[in-house]
């Protein structure tokens, strides 16, 4: 299993995002303790789950799906943020 960071902007306002989040969600064990920021661990690759959730954004937004490579740094997480990610990426 890998962790992926996925980054969106969605640039449609007013739009309701809902099955998107869903669908991070079901891609794996996952992290949202930033705004537009998801971390997920999935047996996925980068592309198929760019693929799986870009069928529910509008072509003017923006995603991001990158493996990560295991090294990390942070601050100002809660203690659930901060337990996540110290069990799955560091």
């Amino acid at each position: 299993m890998n962790t992926y960071i996925i980054g969106y902007d969605l640039d449609k306002p007013g739009q309701d995002y809902t099955h998107l989040i869903e669908e991070i969600k079901k891609i794996g064990t996952w992290w949202h303790c930033l705004d537009s920021t998801w971390l997920v661990r999935s047996a996925l690759s980068a592309k198929t789950i760019r693929d799986q959730i870009v069928k529910l954004m509008d072509k003017n937004d923006k995603v991001l799906v990158a493996k990560l490579s295991g090294e990390a740094a942070w601050f100002g997480f809660d203690k659930n943020c901060n337990d996540w990610l110290l069990k799955n990426i560091a």
